[in-house]
């Protein structure tokens, strides 16, 4: 069984936002979820320890089961008893058996008791411990850290333990992550993907907050040196991560700053959720948890500073992804392709974050009233340019949330549909849900926010209409999760502001269920309908709802439609969320002594809306508006007299419904396809909680209704859904259903059995037979009224008894026998479950009072606390223990008899034999799945442990946490207990005995049912105990759903009951699941399991193997070491001359994950495992050998070192002992049992040397095997990668090993041969690192050192880096290979390599001897082999040329094993490779090559002098000769080589590449090219060491930007962003330095002042000249102002696109008007292209707030000065996207420049720019300009007024006209500004307009489109907009629709 933490956190990652992958394969722990949190109960009592509440918690469980529990001290000595075996298990190092306690300390959890703060933290630290013990297997940690994650408890509503409880050391888990994040060089490819890092990231980000405050300095001085803009994505995760999240004003200014300066996605999202997280944390500012010294003080915007909060939002708008500015491209995407050109070090560190999740938590928890409050601004007269001042309801952040909102808002119409809806509609219900969070926690009396920046119910208003538009609009969005997202936005506003939402609604509900022929409408609403149930219900809530209840409840009965399948589940879904919360009972009766006032529960406490109850005068009343309570209450109660005829008709319905049905059929009776079978599911769950609901009087009538319609119909095609329906009623009240159903349903079976209904025989499935109709429709009437209330069948205990018996002998085809197992199922399930018999919404007590009845319509809607509710269960009495036992002695024995009988008469069995046998053993097996929990199992006998005495402990098997949970027999002294005891071995021994006997029977295919029937009994007899894993996962989600549809917050201690009687019932079940876990097995078990299931796996027909194969994989997860018994069974199956179906089967049962997980971490499992896969090749079948790839594929991932290392692990823990110790002091002396510690560590040295013998002879097996002559290569292949997964760090490869890799490096399969190279540059690294390694830590934490490196201090950095540009000294210098430190600030030391080297590896013996192995089978001609082999044309197709790394790797290890001393052979066959023109073969020369430079490191001086004299005249030649084929392999060649090694230990190259000469305007475009790109890769490799040289060769580029090929364009374009990148290093001396900087200094990243200042300027005083010498078109490309142009713009594009796209910025601000010449460049397509999407791109980067008014003046000034329309055209969409963008930080002064240039475009010579700026207009007035819509109107409105049109001949025609035009224009753009809405200034435009619709084209299309526009947009809310207008309003608005009338 896998537990997948994400399983748990997706089930409920509302609260918690956090996921982690990862892979599946975990059989060690067991899967018990952690139950949804809610220490609700008692979460907000301050003034009691946290044990206290712990304690209130677990009563308010305890009190809701019928059983007594455990008391508090028995649980505390169960933890104690499992902690102590904790302890003995890491004591002796047994970390697997380690893994099986972990699962039970979950168990533990799962119950909820209280567990001491101390104890936790003890825990925890224990764990922590575990997590960072080095080189342990990495499923084992995955499986630590979830329990870590389970001990700190999800942060849902309070944190377990608080940073003073805990603290924890980080250093060591850096340590451990360090290695995974940086591996070294060749050990990188061996760790494969393995995902170790998440896992750490994640074990750190849970315990950030206990790392200590004081070691922040310490974290910031170790990470932020070697952040460097290559590991940027691997080093910010660890930032967010690590630091602890208090003393934030250390490291925010750093954060920011690195924020700003780097252009990348994973960036964003990391920040944007550490900035969510913070926000949250510190919202009470100085005052919260974290003290004065760790909080951090309230600034501009909540904890951020006005800088700071520009840039969040920022960030946050350009997350929404909304295509502003007519752009469909991704505005964000250069953050993405930024991210993946990053990836030379790919990032491998994997989360998903929620950045909207984040970004609302940042709203919200920035909201405080902490400014002055802005006026109303729309009616504000005055002039244009006047500013509002003020904010949103005195709020900063809601102010910049509004903004965000109105300038979005129209993208959530669903006219305006695309990508971006998800996220806004996410965005919305994120926004209210950490609203209403932050809102319920601010009422506690707990909060420590204090009371000034706290929310206010003004806030709260206003929050709520900021975002009611947009959400009303996005309800009915195309899409069903936009839906669901904008529903739960409406359903918590209407929670928190009703008065301001359900008026809205209800109006949108009756038009959408009115309307008939939309019902994309109608099924929005009826969705809506149900997320708002509550507030329509109850009147504490909202008042004017109840009476709206019943109106709606009959206009959405004809939603209930086969035909429509949405709809009737959307209906169903309405009436369920509404129903739940009321009593169906007419109160209109009950009029007279009734008390109007004062009973409702919570009445002073309700907020009473006192501002919308005046009703203005003359305005006819709306039914929305509140009435006073007694008349409300009046109309209410009249209301529910339609009860009755809605109930009537609701049923009516719905059998019309079953009438239509398809017919029932298929193999699992399905009625219907999925569809029809979900309709079926939403209709039972609707008549469950209206049954449930009625009142007596209404639940007579309807039982009536369907008693007379079942006894005068049987509907062959309803028969399952007719008995559902019975059920209901019989689930509400059981006894009238049974009493009115029985006695009818019974004598109509006997009738039609006598008559000889399902006498024919079978035993397969079939479609119904039509006699037999009735029959089936009687059985499914009974099995819905036996399901429930068990003591209304004891009345009818003989009858039933009797019918039992009955329908056993008489039903004998395949369809009535199931129907009698059904049955008989749920009468057992009846009698023995222990379940909750009332889900009311009241309990019981109440509803039986004859006041309620009377006056229930107040209690609608009631919430209950936890501790309020009283849970009415079934258990069952002494009586029907009895019935239970009488129907197993009366009917089930007999059925045994016969199946005994029959199985010993195995001679002739024929149709009737079979029939019989398969009718009695489901019967039997179907009594026994209704009695999960009826026998508890006592303590067995176990014959067979499966231990291994020498090495295992009996102590430390794992035993289950035996728990109450209320098994009905549990005394083995109770004469019953016996009883049913006999009853069940007998089961299991009849059930051996039929499965012997079925094997022996010939003719197999003919019984195939009755086998497997068998193997269904044998899995009833396992696993129907307690509860199963499946069943307790939908009861648990089933709960968690039903809690969240009532409440807001987690914080919510009120739910409805129904919530809490779920929250019981998976309490309960929680404990018996408990018992199906850890089972042992008893003789019987054992002989079932191995005789028969395990035989039944391997069964030649595939149903029944893979039916067994699953109840096999079941019961191993259920029994303790179940596995190991029955494996000798299955590998036997495996050898020759078995038949393949056995070798099939044996082998799926193998290759199951779990048994393949638990085969190879046992050593001799293990090898039984490998060598029997490598057996396989004699079976001839191609799905046998490909299932044996697949496993030996799947098995890999269980080979590697750490296995190995984890069960024999013997290096010294002491952390671990440590917090061992701290975790004894928690417990009583007695904890630790002495004995068993000692004989554990004993075992454990045993069983360390076991291991390792096992491990040495299993590589010994699988050696012999691939080195068989008769073995197929693809076999040899497999035992290669197994031999690998083998090679360890901590033991050197056996000589005979290292000799068959060398060998197979020669093999003709390509696939062997990679292989064999790998595993030996694996030997060798791990060889090496064995050397280097002094200490177990060193080797596992890669801390060693390589005797030829130094550490040096770095005192004095800028001498150090010139130190790095001069030659190497001869005798005292050295080489520093990796700069990894030294961009933001320096590290202390850095590593470097003395250059004269004395010292030599130290090998030992074993090495030595492998070495030997290896150097004698280099022989003369080995070489030469294997370039043959390389240079072969590779059979894979690749994409592009490149070398295999493979292959240079190994040419590196041997040339470091060696020292170089096969060179001069090698060279020598490199010689010719080298060219020739065969690509191939120089792909084998650069491969060669590349691996004797870089091997050359420590060769011995005079070798390495060889080799440069021999290959330095040969540079040239390789140049000359290279074709557009093979120069990649050379530019490969030069990168491979030169990357992250100093350049100086490859002077002559470097000095070749350095003097090469670069020609810009020669004839062969690749042959200048090829120089070039030698260049560029040169600079890439070297990196910073290039800056020495890197302003000559900037200088050359910018003179040579104008070359006539577009390659040599692109490659200057490149060699400039690279130049620029590796200039780039702001290299504070330390990182305090930099702290100081980031903290005072404005550009403390020197990201401002740009590289090539010089080169821009002069290059844009030249632009003007060379624009006015070009060439005229065709040739127009050949200008030089053209070549420039392009280069520059692909210059500016690549760098916007890469990480570093600051470093343009400033060039491109400085180039921006030239941008905006060029786009009007129609003549050179390309250049507007370019420039048009490099200024599209520009406007849409985030700007820093201090540049954003340079940039709008240069694109108003552009637009302004330019000449040319086609400028001013191409600048306002990047002006817009600009204004949009930058929304918040455009100063008052910028916005009114904005709208002076638009309204003097308005006005253009050109129609399509006053077009254009209209739309601008528009949209900049619905973002910010609200205050002076009126003075603009009545500018335009002026404007218009004033010009008459002349006739067309007058000269003045066209200048009138175009002044017209753009006062038109002007009012269309005020009308579009709000295109949802009708202002009060609005409808006074028509009549302006429409005088003018028939004016003369551009004028009348103008107007036509705009009243279309409208039209579309207020087309949902027309029916309340069009009385904002009068009749000529109107009119005129029809006019401008369509111009004027042909007869007016």
């Amino acid at each position: 069984m896998s537990f997948s933490i994400s399983d748990l956190i997706a089930e409920f990652a509302e609260e918690s936002g956090f996921s982690i992958s990862m892979d599946e394969e975990d059989t060690t722990s067991v899967d018990v979820l952690e139950s949804p949190s809610d220490d609700i109960a008692a979460e907000f009592v301050t003034d009691r320890s946290a044990y206290e509440k712990q304690k209130a918690t677990l009563q308010t469980y305890l009190d809701s089961l019928p059983y007594e529990c455990e008391s508090i001290d028995a649980m505390q000595a169960k933890l104690e008893y499992i902690v102590g075996k904790l302890i003995v298990c890491a004591k002796s190092k047994n970390w697997l058996v380690l893994t099986t306690w972990d699962a039970i300390l979950q168990c533990w959890l799962q119950m909820r008791y209280p567990m001491t703060t101390s104890t936790r933290a003890a825990l925890v630290r224990f764990y922590y411990e575990l997590c960072l013990l080095p080189g342990i297997e990495v499923r084992v940690i995955r499986s630590w850290a979830d329990m870590l994650y389970r001990l700190l408890g999800s942060k849902t509503v309070k944190r377990k333990l608080e940073a003073t409880d805990l603290q924890l050391p980080w250093k060591p888990l850096w340590d451990l992550l360090y290695k995974e994040l940086f591996p070294k060089g060749r050990l990188a490819e061996f760790q494969g993907n393995r995902n170790l890092n998440n896992i750490l990231l994640y074990v750190a980000e849970s315990c950030k907050r206990y790392f200590p405050a004081t070691d922040i300095p310490d974290m910031l001085e170790t990470f932020l040196p070697i952040l460097t803009p290559d590991t940027t994505l691997t080093m910010i995760p660890v930032l967010t991560s690590f630091l602890p999240p208090t003393h934030t004003h250390i490291y925010l200014p750093v954060i920011f700053r690195i924020w700003e300066a780097f252009n990348s996605h994973v960036m964003d999202d990391r920040f944007l959720e550490f900035a969510g997280i913070l926000a949250e944390e510190h919202v009470a500012g100085k005052e919260g948890l974290a003290g004065e010294e760790g909080g951090t003080a309230w600034k501009d915007v909540g904890i951020w500073t006005q800088e700071e909060w520009l840039m969040l939002v920022s960030k946050g708008i350009e997350s929404l992804y909304v295509p502003v500015g007519n752009s469909s491209q991704n505005i964000a995407a250069t953050a993405v392709q930024a991210d993946a050109s990053a990836a030379r070090q790919g990032s491998k560190v994997k989360k998903t974050i929620s950045r909207i999740s984040c970004l609302a938590k940042l709203f919200v928890y920035s909201m405080a009233f902490d400014g002055p409050i802005r006026g109303d601004s729309a009616s504000t007269p005055g002039s244009p340019n006047s500013q509002p001042m003020g904010y949103l309801a005195g709020s900063k952040a809601l102010d910049s949330l509004d903004k965000l909102i109105t300038s979005t808002e129209s993208y959530f119409h669903p006219s305006n549909s695309g990508h971006w809806t998800f996220t806004l509609t996410n965005l919305l219900q994120r926004l209210t849900v950490e609203f209403a969070d932050r809102w319920l926690e601010e009422q506690q009396p707990s909060c420590k926010t204090p009371v000034a920046h706290r929310l206010t119910p003004s806030l709260r208003r206003a929050f709520v209409d900021v975002l009611r538009t947009p959400a009303l609009l996005a309800m009915f969005s195309k899409d069903s999760f936009s839906i669901s997202m904008a529903q739960g936005a409406l359903r918590t506003m209407a929670l928190l502001e009703p008065t301001l939402i359900m008026p809205e609604l209800l109006e949108r509900a009756y038009g959408g269920l009115e309307v008939v022929n939309e019902t994309h409408r109608t099924t929005a609403v009826l969705k809506m309908l149900s997320g708002i149930s509550l507030p329509l219900v109850s009147e504490i809530i909202w008042r004017p709802g109840q009476k709206h209840l019943l109106p709606l409840l009959e206009l959405c009965l004809p939603g209930i439609d086969l035909n429509d399948p949405n709809k009737t589940i959307c209906a169903t879904l309405f009436i369920v969320s509404a129903m739940q919360h009321v009593k169906v009972g007419d109160l209109s009766m009950h009029h007279s002594g009734f008390a109007l006032s004062g009973d409702a529960p919570g009445e002073e406490f309700m907020e009473v809306d006192t501002d919308d109850t005046r009703i203005p005068e003359g305005v006819e009343m709306s039914p929305f508006v509140s009435l006073g309570r007694q008349e409300e209450r009046t109309l209410v109660r009249e209301s529910t007299a339609g009860f009755a005829d809605w109930v009537t008709s609701l049923f009516r319905r719905v059998l019309a419904l079953y009438e239509n049905l398809p017919e029932e059929g298929g193999k699992k009776k399905t009625t219907g396809g999925k569809t029809e079978e979900t309709v079926l599911k939403s209709i039972k769950s609707m008549l469950d909680v209206v049954t449930l609901h009625l009142s007596d009087q209404l639940f007579d009538l309807v039982l009536n209704l369907v008693f007379d319609y079942a006894a005068i119909n049987a509907k062959s095609n309803a028969i399952r859904a007719f008995g559902q329906l019975v059920a209901c009623l019989a689930r509400a009240q059981p006894q009238k259903t049974l009493d009115k159903f029985l006695p009818s349903c019974i004598s109509r079976i006997q009738e039609e059995l006598k008559y000889g209904a399902s006498s024919v025989r079978t035993t397969s499935a079939h479609d119904l037979v039509p006699s037999d109709t009735t029959l089936h429709w009687n059985m499914s009437i009974l099995r819905g009224c036996l399901a429930y209330g068990a003591h209304a069948l004891l009345k009818h205990k003989e009858d039933i008894i009797n019918l039992l018996s009955l329908l056993l002998n008489k039903t004998k085809n395949e369809r009535g026998y199931t129907g009698t197992a059904a049955i008989v199922t749920r009468v057992m399930h009846a009698l023995s479950g222990v379940y909750p018999s009332d889900n009311r919404f009241v309990n019981e007590d109440v509803w039986n009072q004859s006041e309620f009845g009377k006056s229930h319509n107040t209690q609608w809607g009631r919430l209950y606390e936890a501790k309020d509710v009283k849970v009415e269960w079934h258990v069952p009495s002494a009586e029907e223990v009895q019935f239970i036992l009488d129907i197993l002695d009366r009917v089930a024995t007999p059925a045994l008899d016969k199946i005994e009988a029959l199985a010993r008469s195995t001679q002739h069995w024929d149709e009737v034999v079979r029939n019989d046998f398969c009718r009695y053993l489901l019967f039997v097996r179907s009594v026994w799945s209704g009695l999960p929990s009826f026998l508890k199992e006592g303590p067995k006998d176990v014959v067979h442990p499966c231990i291994n005495s020498d090495t295992e402990l009996e102590g430390l098997i794992v035993d289950h946490l035996d728990v109450e949970a209320g098994f009905i027999l549990t005394d083995p002294r109770d004469p019953r207990y016996q009883q049913a005891l006999q009853h069940r071995v007998r089961f299991g021994n009849v059930v051996h005995l039929a499965a012997v006997a079925l094997r022996q029977i010939q003719g197999g295919e003919d019984h195939l049912d009755a086998v497997v029937a068998v193997v269904k009994a044998i899995d009833t007899y396992f696993l129907d105990y307690g509860m199963s894993r499946q069943d307790f996962i939908t009861l648990q989600k089933n709960f968690a759903q039903s809690r969240e549809v009532n409440r807001v917050s987690a914080r919510q201690k009120e739910n409805s009951r129904v919530t809490w009687v779920k929250r019981a019932q998976v309490y309960h079940c929680g404990r018996l699941y408990i018992h199906a876990l850890y089972r042992r097995r008893s003789s019987l078990d054992d002989t079932l399991l191995k005789e028969d299931l395990a035989e039944l796996c391997l069964s030649p027909y595939t149903r029944v193997r893979r039916l067994a194969q699953s109840v096999l994989h079941s019961t191993c997860g259920s029994y303790v070491r179940a596995t190991r018994y029955i494996m000798p069974t299955i590998f036997n199956a495996l050898s020759k001359g078995n038949d393949p179906d056995r070798i099939k089967g044996a082998l799926y049962v193998l290759g199951n994950k779990g048994t393949a997980a638990l085969n190879m971490s046992e050593p001799p499992l293990r090898r039984q495992y490998l060598v029997a896969l490598l057996e396989c090749q004699h079976e001839e079948k191609p799905s046998i050998q490909k299932l044996v790839t697949t496993f030996s594929t799947e098995c890999l991932i269980h080979l590697s070192e750490e296995v190995i290392r984890t069960s024999s692990y013997t290096a010294p823990t002491p952390g671990v002992e440590a917090s061992i110790r701290t975790l004894e002091e928690e417990f009583s002396p007695a904890v630790v049992d002495g004995k068993l510690t000692k004989a554990a560590v004993e075992c454990a040295a045993e069983h360390t040397k076991r291991c390792l013998e096992e491990t040495d002879k299993t590589v010994r097996s699988i050696l012999e095997i691939a080195s068989r002559p008769t073995t197929h290569w693809r076999y040899v292949h497999m035992a290669m990668k197994f031999l690998m997964g083998f090679l360890r760090r901590d033991a050197v490869a056996p000589p005979e090993l290292a000799r068959f890799f060398m060998e197979q490096t020669l093999s003709p399969q390509p696939g062997i041969r990679a292989s064999a190279e790998q595993a030996i540059v694996k030997t060798a690294v791990l060889m090496k690192i064995r050397a280097y390694a002094k200490t177990d830590a060193e080797l596992w934490l890669c801390k060693w050192q390589s005797p030829f490196a130094r550490t040096i201090p770095l005192n004095n950095p800028p001498a150090f880096l010139a130190q790095l540009d001069q030659p190497v000294h001869e005798v005292d210098g050295f080489y520093v290979d990796l700069l990894d430190t030294g961009f933001l600030a320096w590290s202390k030391t850095i590593k470097c390599y003395p250059v004269n080297l004395t010292d030599s590896v130290p090998w030992d013996l074993a090495s030595r001897q492998c070495l030997q192995a290896m150097s004698s089978f280099i022989g003369e001609g080995y070489f030469a082999q294997l370039a043959t082999l390389w240079s072969q044309e590779s059979s894979k197709a690749s994409g592009s040329p490149h070398l295999h790394a493979e292959n240079v790797n190994f040419m590196i290890t041997l040339a470091k094993l060696f020292n170089g001393e096969h060179m001069h052979l090698i060279l020598r066959i490199v010689e010719p490779l080298m060219i020739d023109a065969d690509k191939f073969k120089q792909a084998a020369a650069a491969e060669i090559l590349t691996g004797l430079l870089r091997g050359s490191k420590h060769w011995p001086r005079k070798t390495r002098e060889e080799l440069w004299s021999w290959l330095t005249p040969r540079f040239d030649v390789i140049l000359a000769q290279a074709k557009p084929d093979t120069i990649s392999y050379w530019t490969s060649f030069l990168e491979h080589t030169l990357l992250n090694l100093d350049p100086r230990r490859f002077q002559p190259l470097v000095d070749w590449i350095l003097s090469l000469h670069l020609d810009f305007q020669g004839d062969s475009a690749f042959s200048m090219t090829k120089a070039l790109n030698v260049i560029v890769v040169f600079i890439d490799s070297v990196g910073v060491r290039f800056n020495s040289v890197s302003e000559k060769y900037a200088s050359t580029f910018f003179n040579n930007a104008d070359s006539n090929y577009a390659e040599i364009r692109t490659s200057i374009a490149n060699a400039l962003c690279l130049i620029a990148k590796y200039q780039w290093r702001p290299a504070y001396p330390s990182v305090d330095a930099l702290l100081v900087a980031c903290a005072e200094s404005p550009d403390p990243l020197r990201i401002r002042q740009g590289f090539f200042s010089y080169h821009i300027q002069s290059i844009i005083d030249n632009l003007p000249k060379w624009k006015g010498e070009r060439f005229p078109p065709p040739r127009v490309s050949q200008s030089r102002y053209d070549k420039v142009g392009l280069t520059m713009l692909l210059w500016l594009w690549i760098s916007l696109h890469s990480p570093e796209a600051c470093l343009v910025r400033p060039h491109a601000m400085a180039l921006l008007p030239e941008l905006l010449s060029m786009s009007e460049l129609s003549d050179n397509a390309e250049l507007q292209k370019y420039s048009s999407a490099v200024l599209r791109v520009f406007s849409s980067a985030h700007l820093p707030s201090s540049l954003t008014h340079i940039v709008l003046e240069n694109l108003v000034s552009a637009i302004q000065s330019s000449e040319s329309w086609r400028i001013r055209l191409h600048a306002l969409p990047a002006l817009v996207v600009f204004f949009y963008r930058n929304l918040l930080t455009i100063s008052s002064n910028g916005v009114l420049k904005v709208m002076d240039v638009l309204l003097d475009c308005l006005s253009d010579e050109n129609v399509e720019v006053r077009e254009m700026s209209s739309k601008t207009l528009s949209g900049v007035v619905r973002c910010s300009q609200r205050q002076n819509i009126i003075p603009l109107k009545n500018r335009f409105i002026s404007l218009a007024r004033s010009i008459k049109l002349p006739s067309r001949t007058h000269h003045d025609y066209g200048e009138s006209l175009r002044k017209l035009h753009s006062a038109i224009l002007g009012l269309c753009a005020l009308i579009e500004s709000f295109p949802y809405s009708v202002e009060p200034w609005m409808p006074s435009l028509t009549e302006v307009l429409a005088r003018h619709a028939t004016d003369p084209p551009p004028i009348s299309t103008t107007i036509r489109h705009c009243a279309s526009e409208f039209k579309k947009t207020h087309q949902d809310t027309w029916h309340k907009d069009q009385l904002a207008f009068d009749e000529d309003q109107l009119q005129s608005l029809s006019t401008m629709l369509v111009g004027t009338s042909y007869y007016a």
